[in-house]
Order: C-alpha cells, then structure tokens, then sequence
C-alpha cells in the first residue's frame, strides 16, 4: 500500500485477505489456494482441506440417532399397546386400521431420518429425500382421513342425513392412496429427471470438504415439502372447525394441536434449513423430521395410551359416546 505524501518508491505491507497467500513477500498482490486447498495460520502456503460429512460417530450424528432409535421403540410400545387392546372401544373408535397405518409410517419416519446420517452413497442420495416425502405424506394423508371421517361421523349421526353412504365406502382408503399416489407421481419425477448424487462441496467450508448429497433439483425437493405442507394445513383447517364436534369420539382436538405443532416445525424449517451450512443442513432436516414425528405420537397417541393403560375404567362404551352439556 502506497503511502500518502511519500514518493513511489515508499509503500508499507499488507496482510494478505481471508482465503489468500503469498508465497513470498512484497508481492503486488496474494493469490487463492487451489481447489480443495486453503491458507494456514501464516497465509504463507496451503494445506488439503479434509473431507467431512455427519458421522455416527461424531456427537451430533451420535446424539441424532439415539433420538431416533429411542422414538422408533416408544413407537413400537404404543403400536404394541394398540394390538393387544384392539378390542376396546378406545382403539376401535375413528378406524382401527388407520391408527394402525398411522402409527406404521411413524415407525418408518424415524427410522428414515437415519439415511440422513453416515457416508453419502449413490443409493441412498437417490431415495432419502423420496422415502421422507413418501412416508410424511402417507402420515398426513392418515390424520387428514382421520379428521375427515370425524366430521361425517358426526354428521351422519344426525336424522336424515346423506352423509351415511360416504360412511359405507373405502373413503379412508381412497383419501390415503390418493394423496399418496400425487406424492409417488412427484418423486418419480423428479427421480427420472434430476435424480440426487453423492457430491463434494468445496466451498461451503474453508477448512473442510463437504461430501454430500447434491439434490439435483431443489425445486422439486420444494414440490414435495409443499405438497406434503397443503395436505398439512388442511388436515389442520379440517380439524381446527371440527374440534368443538360434542362427542368425546371426536379427535378433532388432539388432531387441531397435534398439526399445530407439525406445522410450525415445518414452518421454521425453511429458514433455518436455508441459513444452515455444512453438515447442519442435514442436522435441521433430521431434527424436523424427529420432532413433527414425535408431536404426532404424543399428541395423538399419548392421551389413548394413557386411558388404556392407567385408567381402564374409561375405557369403554358409555363413556366415550357421553355428550357433553
């Protein structure tokens, strides 16, 4: 840098800025490491950037997936529950069937959120973010057929009323397999066209380099986060006007807070998973898909288990078809 009112020849020197080297000094200008490089402390050389990713055996990774195993096994304990008292009126109450394909796909959620965690591979770059989106979906579409059949149940109980011949068909299943299906029909899609790889970040980290899934298309990874959201929102919208229903039958409630909370996990995902870098991207995926899981176990599954378990008595008939005053 030259020096204000001293001739040419007089000039003071300058470290070299974030990311460069010299090699020697009193050099016009620092130049950048190569590719996979990057300065040390003395910005007088370059060293090899090591490559990283988020391992089980780190304790993020580690933490993350004994989050998981431990959700997967409450899950496998309340599905147990559920079998063993499928006679009672609490289980057979809103489709057994649908609890039980509910509680399925949340045992595969949590086991999904594993292919997160460890080496990306070619495999399981190609179906992680396909197997979340078809799994959450399925999960969705079961509360949205649950709050559904709420709302005719209790409208078929009054006189008169049309609503009885939806009750003898499949509806449940054909809501489920639709909103299924549009799921499916998206990630093959984006599967044929732009399908995820195993890729090396070289950028994102100075000191590192990130081996990660390169999605191919974040458009279409934003297609099925937003149709999974839609379905989201009107299972809650369903749930939010059906929640005063006067039938203790009625599951509006806990459904209304359970996709409350499913909803806002969602919601903050977006910004943090945009503002995240690193290995932390794939962190606040995991953590999302744990928690908006979790809060559809304990908000729907927790009060049934509860009365199943420590409180029989309320367990039957009389009790769960009382109208309120």
């Amino acid at each position: 840098m030259k020096k204000e009112g001293e001739p040419f020849c007089c000039y003071d020197c300058l470290p070299c800025p974030e990311g460069k080297i010299s090699s020697r000094k009193d050099m016009v200008d620092c130049v950048r490491c190569p590719e996979g490089q990057f300065p040390n402390d003395a910005k007088d050389g370059c060293l090899l950037k090591n490559i990283t990713y988020l391992s089980y055996r780190e304790p993020l990774g580690f933490g993350l997936t004994i989050l998981a195993l431990s959700l997967f096994l409450i899950t496998v304990l309340m599905l147990l529950i559920f079998i063993r008292h499928q006679g009672t009126p609490i289980v057979k109450a809103n489709n057994r069937n649908l609890t039980y394909a509910l509680l399925i796909s949340l045992l595969l959620s949590f086991l999904c959120a594993l292919l997160f965690i460890g080496q990306p591979r070619k495999l399981t770059c190609l179906f992680r973010q396909s197997a979340f989106g078809i799994i959450f979906t399925f999960a969705v579409s079961c509360v949205l057929a649950k709050t559904i059949i709420v709302v005719l149940a209790f409208k078929a109980t009054k006189p008169d009323s049309q609503m009885r011949k939806y009750m003898r068909k499949p509806l449940a299943t054909s809501i489920v397999f639709l909103c299924s299906f549009v799921q499916i029909v998206i990630c093959t899609i984006w599967l044929i066209i732009t399908p995820p790889f195993p890729d090396f970040d070289m950028h994102s980290l100075a000191e590192e380099i990130l081996l990660e899934c390169n999605e191919g298309s974040i458009v279409m990874f934003y297609c099925v986060l937003s149709f999974m959201g839609f379905l989201a929102l009107l299972s809650f919208t369903v749930a939010f006007f059906a929640r005063n229903l006067p039938d203790t039958f009625n599951e509006a409630k806990f459904i209304t807070f359970s996709m409350l909370m499913f909803c806002s996990v969602w919601l903050t995902f977006v910004p943090a998973y945009l503002s995240a870098k690193g290995k932390y991207i794939l962190a606040v995926e995991i953590f999302s898909i744990l928690v908006s899981s979790a809060a559809l176990l304990i908000c729907m599954f927790l009060p049934k288990s509860y009365i199943i378990l420590v409180k029989p008595e309320l367990n039957n008939r009389d009790q769960l078809i009382r109208i309120k005053n």
